[in-house]
């Protein structure tokens, strides 16, 4: 076998010389020298549509979409919090009517995004088609048969045999389509073809980017997003009128709520007591008992926090907790006028909690007239600073409850029909309850106690049953799923089009001078890489296995520059290494 070498550096001449079996290795579409387009509306269009199909500007469109989404995650949304975004208006003065302009606190739905995002998708689209037209008619074709001279490719390697021509060639056909190349015999030759799965991967990748592209926008369209807290015992169905807050898509409607229902049966909590992370939440979950639609079947559900519970496309998830404690409060007479669970809101780690009881009917004062009574209310679930009666919780458990009230009477304006808010108190019709020394009323209960109000107005009793509510976000994407299966096909497409190396082979034996076979084996890749010279040289030994090599003529009958014929291994190590 003579020397296997691998000149990565052939010319432009040489390339013409290799004709068809030089061609794109790809689907992906030549490089043209730039020119100004015709003159006219149409080569104007032309021009344009090469443009924004060519893979540069693919790639810079994806990079300027990436670039639009950074403001979108830095600057407050009006879709996701429009009391953040008010917020902003009041500190700055200047820069909000800039952002407003540029559509900055609505970055998803503004002009300049959406047309990104839009001739992204045109640019993909105007990618994918012609090349994929394009690599079906490589499917369905062959591979192009050998150049006229073998060595003047990239990796090639040369011995004479004395086995018959069309037996050599036979073999090399066997042998390469038992390695999986697409082989067949052209004239004296035979040409063979492997890794057409890299371009598969390239346009896989391709596609999923514009199943990923549609995804987002159907979910961002039909998306709804609201919060619920509920307190244990209470449930939930999924209405609109059920939600405390609640956002949706421009294309959402009621109908496409997912029809289900589900009570919040136990909040269980558990926290570190000792140690550097005392107070840290070890566990968070709520039981659950759910059904789907109007009649479906009672199930149990389990949901922690980043566990959430899935029903359809709609997700349950479990974002916050705090406690309800259970207030009884009682006119002059001693009748019930109220009686619930009263969720506040915790402000710090430790569940200091914050809220009012609000009794909007029922009531009537010692003069017998009807009047609203309210209590600002201050909850910690473990009281630890009874020498100066500071609401400060010093551990999130139930260990030491207290609550703290203070006392108001007249009108709460829930009438008004101004929307307010049940965690916080209208006061500007509201007197206050005195004390003896003519201060506002106010007394720290724990479970069981109850505060007595002046002068035969009635009474609060805390409850000994403290309850604790849950709060849930339920999210409802119908593009998730999508999405994520477009992300993996695009990660696996982008692997296979980064690893898989497509090449050619031609195994060409003729009838040399003096009668004897002369065998040539030569390889051609996209690129430049040591795998297609490894491989020739693999399928090089093996080949020279069935037909060994014979010296070449010369005044010795050997030729210095020849390599043992008894040794394919060492032809083909020489071939790896060049």
């Amino acid at each position: 076998m003579s020397d296997t070498t691998t000149d990565n550096t052939p010319g432009t001449g040489e390339d013409q010389e290799l004709g068809d079996a030089g061609s794109q290795l790809s689907t992906a579409p030549k490089e043209e020298p730039a020119h100004l387009p015709s003159l006219g509306v149409v080569g104007w269009a032309r021009w344009f549509w090469r443009q924004l199909t060519s893979m540069r500007v693919a790639l810079l469109l994806l990079l300027l979409l990436s670039l639009g989404a950074i403001p979108g995650s830095l600057i407050p949304q009006t879709g996701i919090d429009a009391t953040k975004v008010a917020d902003f208006r009041e500190r700055h003065d200047i820069l909000a009517p800039v952002y407003d302009k540029l559509g900055l606190f609505n970055v998803y739905s503004s002009v300049w995004f959406s047309a990104i995002y839009i001739l992204l998708f045109i640019s993909l689209i105007g990618c994918i088609v012609p090349r994929t037209w394009q690599f079906v008619g490589q499917l369905r074709g062959r591979p192009p048969g050998a150049p006229r001279r073998l060595t003047r490719l990239p990796a090639h390697t040369t011995w004479r045999t004395g086995a018959e021509p069309e037996t050599v060639r036979a073999a090399a056909l066997a042998l390469l389509r038992k390695r999986r190349f697409r082989a067949h015999l052209v004239g004296d030759a035979v040409a063979a073809e492997k890794g057409y799965l890299r371009e598969v991967g390239n346009l896989l990748f391709h596609i999923a980017l514009i199943v990923m592209l549609i995804a987002f926008a159907w979910g961002q369209l039909f998306k709804s997003e609201g919060n619920k807290l509920i307190v244990e015992g209470d449930g939930f169905a999924n209405t609109l009128t059920q939600y405390d807050d609640f956002k949706a898509g421009n294309l959402f409607t009621n109908e496409n709520l997912e029809p289900f229902s589900f009570e919040v049966k136990e909040f269980t909590g558990t926290y570190e007591r000792t140690g550097p992370n005392k107070g840290t939440p070890r566990t968070y979950e709520t039981e659950l008992t759910y059904a789907e639609g109007a009649d479906g079947e009672e199930r149990t559900a389990l949901v922690k926090v980043n566990k959430p519970l899935t029903i359809g496309d709609a997700k349950v998830y479990l974002v916050s907790h705090g406690y309800a404690p259970v207030v009884t409060v009682r006119d002059g007479k001693g009748e019930i006028v109220f009686q619930d669970a009263v969720p506040l809101l915790p402000l710090d780690a430790n569940v200091t909690s914050q809220g009012v009881v609000k009794v909007l009917d029922g009531y009537r004062n010692p003069d017998g007239k009807k009047e609203q009574l309210g209590f600002q209310a201050w909850f910690v679930p473990t009281f630890g600073d009874s020498a100066t009666g500071a609401m400060v919780s010093q551990f999130p458990a139930l260990d030491y409850p207290v609550l703290a009230l203070n006392a108001y009477h007249g009108d709460l304006k829930a009438d008004s029909g101004i929307p307010q808010s049940v965690y916080q108190m209208d006061k500007s019709k509201m007197k206050e309850f005195k004390d003896a020394d003519g201060e506002l009323f106010k007394q720290l209960l724990t479970p069981g106690e109850t505060m007595t109000l002046p002068d035969g107005a009635g009474s609060i009793t805390f409850e000994k049953d403290v309850k604790e509510w849950a709060g849930f976000q339920i999210v409802q994407e119908s593009g998730a799923g999508w999405a994520l299966g477009g992300a993996v096909v695009a990660i696996a497409g982008l692997a296979g089009s980064l690893f898989i190396q497509r090449r050619r082979v031609w195994v060409r034996a003729v009838e040399g001078p003096d009668g004897v076979t002369v065998v040539e084996m030569a390889g051609l890749g996209r690129s430049e890489s040591a795998k297609v010279p490894e491989e020739l040289g693999d399928l090089a030994g093996l080949l020279y296995d069935q037909a060994p090599g014979v010296p070449d003529p010369g005044p010795d009958d050997a030729s210095p520059n020849t390599s043992d014929p008894t040794d394919p291994q060492a032809a083909t190590a020489e071939g790896a290494e060049q």
